[in-house]
């Protein structure tokens, strides 16, 4: 694990969304929010939350909402362009942070070119030996011969890239590497539990060989993640059992079932140290999941456990959200922000101090990135564990209490007893 990661503490961010974009726009209308350059007067403020780097969500030109994806090799001129992002990766190198990009590989827009030459190929209108795409969408017939395309998940505008061609293996890699050179210090790579692990041993050697300190971790929600980690070649993959256990616990008053991923999460870190989050761009607000109390221990056990975390833009200022399976139903929890940090209302004040509060204690507390946890106590509401070190050198105890659920609250002491925080 490169030092920059080791270290790391993520602000995550949705830049569509954060920048005013209009995602539903019609494609090709041009430049229409704020661009890339709004998040340049936001780095300060990212800093003093205790961030070291931005993970962004998908700024490639897209038809929508990023993750359909026309020109991987172009910034979308709703975000400024490529210009805008040159000005933001030279900001934030200045500042010291680090830069990860949202990597979408398991499909395209269905404007993107290499759809219409597939179907064009298909129907006998190109040839292949004419297609620069060629191999890299699959075309079939349906019932009454007519050309059928296979979409992610149900969504006719998400058309699958063909993961055994050459072709898509060539174009990642080429992809992955240019952004690197360009500026970029690492990838998600989104809806990775989607791809053959097989595609990523193709294609990451290639992206190592000249960027060896990139950190490269995959969107996966569930299965076997050593496994996928060990199979693809990925660093890391997303914790989802985590976030999730973290959530219902606190909203179920169980914490058995935290103690149980926490054990399970322990033997993740013998094998990788996953990438650890409470909120993101597809879920709903842990605010709104358990209300802002609970979320503040919520984030006291993201801050004191294994992993290398990140926080959703919003999270920190208490924001709430819910998503919901419709039409426009991520739009709640992918808010378009300020201009600059003074117009945030003073409602959050409380709520960032806390996460500046606990992810300083991360910050200070470095070995916690591999730390495994123990259960002292274990009640339905009462939660003891203790943190500590992969060496066994260091350790903290941390405990939560939502005995009372309108005043539920967190204790942190390190190895002397010492408080370290308590709210």
């Amino acid at each position: 694990m490169p030092d920059w990661v080791r270290y790391g503490m993520f602000w995550q961010v949705y830049p569509l969304g954060f920048c005013g974009c209009d995602i539903r726009r019609q494609y090709g209308h041009g430049f229409n929010g704020r661009g890339l350059d709004a998040l340049v007067d936001w780095l300060d403020y990212a800093i003093e939350l205790g961030a070291s780097g931005l993970l962004l969500g998908p700024i490639f030109e897209s038809s929508s909402h990023g993750y359909d994806t026309l020109d991987h090799k172009r910034v979308d001129m709703r975000l400024g362009g490529d210009e805008a992002f040159d000005r933001l990766a030279s900001a934030c190198h200045a500042k010291g942070l680090t830069l990860v990009l949202d990597g979408v590989f398991n499909h395209v827009g269905r404007e993107h070119p290499a759809v219409q030459a597939a179907l064009d190929e298909a129907c006998g209108r190109l040839a292949a030996a004419d297609n620069p795409w060629h191999g890299m969408i699959r075309v079939e017939r349906d019932g009454e011969g007519n050309p059928s395309l296979d979409v992610f998940e149900g969504h006719g505008s998400l058309v699958d890239l063909d993961h055994t061609a050459s072709r898509t293996v060539d174009l990642v890699a080429d992809v992955m590497g240019y952004w690197l050179d360009r500026g970029t210090d690492g990838w998600r790579l989104d809806a990775a539990y989607a791809v053959p692990p097989s595609f990523w041993t193709r294609v990451l050697p290639q992206v190592r060989a000249s960027h060896p300190q990139a950190w490269i971790f995959g969107e996966v929600i569930h299965g076997d993640y050593p496994a996928i980690v060990r199979e693809s070649g990925m660093d890391s993959v997303t914790q989802y059992e985590l976030w999730k256990s973290i959530q219902h616990s606190l909203e179920t008053d169980n914490f058995f079932e935290l103690d149980w991923n926490l054990q399970r999460h322990n033997a993740f870190l013998d094998a990788f140290v996953p990438q650890t989050f409470i909120g993101n761009h597809d879920v709903t607000r842990i605010a709104s999941q358990v209300g802002q109390s609970k979320a503040l221990l919520a984030l006291a056990v993201l801050m004191t456990v294994g992993g290398v975390p990140s926080v959703y833009y919003g999270d920190e200022q208490g924001y709430t959200g819910i998503k919901q399976e419709r039409f426009g139903g991520d739009d709640d929890i992918r808010p378009k922000f300020p201009d600059s940090p003074i117009e945030l209302s003073r409602l959050g004040e409380t709520i960032y101090r806390a996460h500046q509060d606990l992810i300083g204690l991360r910050r200070r507390n470095p070995w916690l990135v591999e730390a495994r946890t123990e259960a002292l106590t274990l009640e339905n509401t009462r939660y003891v564990y203790r943190a500590t070190s992969a060496d066994g050198t260091h350790s903290i105890v941390v405990d939560l209490d939502i005995t009372d659920d309108q005043n539920p609250h967190v204790a942190i002491a390190d190895e002397t007893g010492a408080t370290l925080y308590r709210r």
